[in-house]
């Protein structure tokens, strides 16, 4: 696509209620009257704000859905360790003498962890992001770990935010960290992965320098060989055309783990799904982003490290994935394209017990679907169109494991 980068951007989308046919935004409250600008300055005495009590102000599946394994039915009121300190107090780094990483130094950006039995991991990363020169804030949510993760972020990493709530929410841990979040941009990313320095900073010149466009994918660098992963080639490349200004290709959805997003565009689409809960969760959040009139684009000057954990459940990430993608598909998409969608994963997913769990899970989940459907407008329907045989020919994004 040949961009006019000295075309004027447009405005960013007006804060307007979603179109008839749109799917309606999911409540995602803020326990603050309204996102502040980030202050650098101690704030003495400030206690963890976890937000409304019902379910942290989550809403949680209704008793007729079909929740994945893990997934909690009520969750204890998220909680920051005690002595631990908040965004903006800026203690000392044992690890890194002389620095006060979490200062705010670039002040546009806060990074959201969330984290699950993975101590030494996330012990790596978060020596990585102390060691950023924009310095940024950094909320950690503690899914419910049990190897002493909690324990070691206060002890080795006091300048970190951690909240836990206490059970495992999946993805929806982010939107927990949000609502601490006072910066204009949010950056994600895993336990097992680490923003470079400066990408944060460059991401959130984009943001700056580009109102219209929600959210920027970083170049993603697999360790330890330092190669990029294989989706990279596909976001470079992405079919999808947008506006001349935009300052990347466009995509459809992002990588949760490389992005750094709009606070307050996050805030307005609800977050990430709790009935989604963990894998592929971003599609859903994507596409209400896009049906809002919003843009996510990848940025090569950007680069995020991951280091794959192995403590991971490939098996049980494939039965979620694999359910998100249907749930998606029949939540967002026109009934003929959400059948094609369906059908062609009926071929062509391995044929055994994981995919024949997530498809019943799927099913399971019908009522909520049916109730909750809201298919997208033709615009956004043809940017999924597009991408359609990109997912085909996909070899980075396969439901193997």
């Amino acid at each position: 696509m040949t961009r006019d980068r000295n075309a004027p951007n447009p405005p960013a989308p007006p804060d307007t209620p979603a179109a008839p046919d749109a799917p309606r935004p999911r409540s995602l409250p803020d326990p603050r009257p309204s996102p502040a600008p980030y202050d650098p300055a101690p704030q003495a005495g400030r206690a963890a704000s976890p937000g409304p009590s019902r379910r942290n102000g989550i809403p949680g599946p209704p008793a007729d859905a079909a929740p994945a394994a893990g997934v909690p039915g009520t969750a204890s009121r998220g909680t920051a360790t005690p002595g631990a300190a908040p965004p903006g107090t800026a203690a000392p780094d044992p690890a890194h003498p002389g620095r006060r990483p979490g200062s705010g130094a670039d002040g546009r950006t806060t990074v959201v962890v969330i984290t699950r039995n993975r101590r030494d991991e996330l012990l790596h990363t978060l020596g990585r992001l102390a060691a950023l020169p924009e310095e940024p804030p950094v909320v950690v949510v503690d899914n419910g770990s049990t190897d002493g993760t909690a324990e070691a972020v206060t002890r080795l990493h006091p300048w970190a935010r951690l909240l836990r709530p206490g059970r495992n929410l999946g993805a929806v841990g982010r939107n927990l960290a949000v609502r601490e979040v006072r910066t204009p941009y949010v950056a994600f990313c895993d336990d097992d992965s680490w923003w470079a320095p400066g990408s944060l900073a460059a991401s959130a010149d984009l943001l700056d320098a580009h109102p219209g466009v929600a959210g920027v994918t970083a170049r993603i660098v697999v360790e330890p060989a330092g190669t990029e992963d294989p989706i990279v080639a596909e976001l470079r490349d992405s079919p999808l055309r947008g506006p001349d200004w935009l300052p990347g290709p466009a995509l459809g959805s992002f990588l949760a783990a490389a992005t750094t997003l709009r606070t307050d565009a996050f805030r307005a689409a609800g977050g990430f799904s709790p009935r989604l809960w963990l894998g592929g969760e971003e599609e859903l959040l994507a596409t209400d982003l896009a049906t809002r009139g919003w843009w996510l684009v990848y940025a090569e000057r950007a680069t995020v490290h991951h280091a794959p954990s192995t403590a991971r459940d490939a098996t049980g990430r494939r039965v979620d994935g694999l359910r998100n993608t249907l749930w998606f598909s029949w939540l967002r998409r026109p009934w003929p394209a959400a059948a094609r969608r369906t059908l062609r994963l009926a071929r062509t997913v391995p044929r055994d017990r994981p995919s024949l769990r997530a498809f019943g899970l799927a099913a399971a989940g019908l009522p909520w679907v049916l109730r909750e459907r809201r298919v997208v407008p033709e615009a956004v329907e043809s940017r999924l169109r597009l991408l359609e045989e990109e997912q085909r020919s996909s070899t980075a994004r396969r439901y193997v494991g």
